[in-house]
């Protein structure tokens, strides 16, 4: 008995310090470095406008800040550069060897490419922009569900056909709507749904808190439940390994047959090969996804050719104002770790977000 119980407080102990470690090695920089004087190097490994890198000039006027817009200029400038802010499209792993890198901002909310080993064992920081994307998303979510409740793709098509021919609509009123995820989009989303009338039901991991607009919380436990009463299902959940293919034929099967599944979270969420099944079955009403297993999604994908599918290619959370709203998240970050304080958007390695 002795030994089983020992092994749990190793367990135990080691989890803890591989979730603090982040935490620790910001301390441990705050401490040994000039608070004063803020002179560390942050490379941009991005197309960023100059309007933008101004933005961070002037918040921190000691600090030297790079542009790169190519991966061989980011290679060229990384050397003597602290801070690295990317998009993963623009990342490359050893970008992370650079010797005085501490700290990688993901320019996006998902970051589950970027966790390579210095990343992991916390000797690198990742923070991510969270928080910035609910509203487009929102919005584009509610475009879809509005898309197949009022029929406006279906109209497109036959527009194109010069076919005048009314379909059975319904309206969002008085629907069901399950989130899936109830981080920053999360809570966006059902905002919306609810003040378009609809009853929303919310799943997380940890359901302890109730979100406005949400009727119901469930942890994941009650996933089931909230697939065989929601008319609509979002997924808003970022890519661990518990929610890699989370949807798959079984879940499928447990929506009602006129439900529409919407994702903008990852493609690897969802089974593909069973939901398209799924859809040409008409197991469930139809589809609409954001976000693909592979992306660019291959000309050769059955998806394209199904009729009760929507597709939009990862663009859920564009809008004209993301880098202004991400750079200015980078610098509450930026604040936070020059002062030693927490970063709103530290990443914890050990859960994947």
């Amino acid at each position: 008995m002795l030994l089983p119980a020992l092994n749990r407080w190793i367990y135990i102990v080691i989890t803890g310090i591989v979730r603090c470690a982040p935490k620790i090695t910001q301390l441990c920089w705050w401490l040994v470095n000039d608070k004063e004087v803020f002179t560390v190097e942050v490379l941009f490994n991005t197309k960023i406008s100059d309007e933008h890198l101004e933005r961070v000039r002037a918040g921190f006027p000691d600090l030297t800040v790079h542009r790169a817009e190519s991966i061989d200029e980011a290679e060229a400038l990384i050397a003597n550069c602290e801070v690295l802010v990317t998009w993963w499209s623009n990342f490359v792993p050893d970008l992370l060897q650079a010797p005085k890198l501490k700290w990688v901002h993901s320019l996006a909310a998902g970051v589950d490419g970027f966790f390579l080993p210095p990343i992991k064992s916390g000797e690198v920081l990742l923070t991510n922009s969270s928080g910035i994307h609910g509203l487009p998303m929102a919005e584009h979510v509610m475009a879809i569900m509005l898309a197949f409740s009022r029929g406006i793709f279906r109209y497109a098509r036959q527009q194109k056909e010069r076919r005048w021919e009314r379909l059975r609509l319904s309206e969002l009123n008085g629907k069901t709507l399950g989130v899936i995820g109830m981080g920053s989009i999360g809570q966006e989303i059902a905002q919306h749904g609810a003040a378009f009338g609809m009853r929303v039901l919310g799943v997380k991991r940890n359901p302890g808190q109730q979100y406005p607009g949400v009727d119901r919380m469930v942890s994941m436990e009650g996933l089931d439940m909230v697939l065989k009463e929601s008319d609509y299902v979002v997924l808003s959940v970022p890519l661990t390994p518990e929610t890699d293919k989370m949807i798959g034929r079984r879940e499928l099967e447990l929506m009602k047959p006129d439900s529409i599944l919407i994702n903008v979270a990852r493609g690897e969420v969802i089974d593909e090969a069973a939901l398209i099944e799924a859809l040409r079955e008409n197991i469930i009403g139809g589809a609409g996804l954001d976000v693909f297993e592979t992306e660019p999604l291959p000309e050769s994908s059955p998806l394209w050719e199904l009729e009760n599918c929507l597709i939009t290619p990862h663009c859920a959370a564009l809008s004209p104002q993301y880098m202004a709203r991400a750079v200015d998240l980078f610098c509450r970050n930026l604040e936070a770790y020059r002062n030693g304080q927490p970063m709103p958007n530290l990443v914890d390695p050990v859960r994947g977000y």
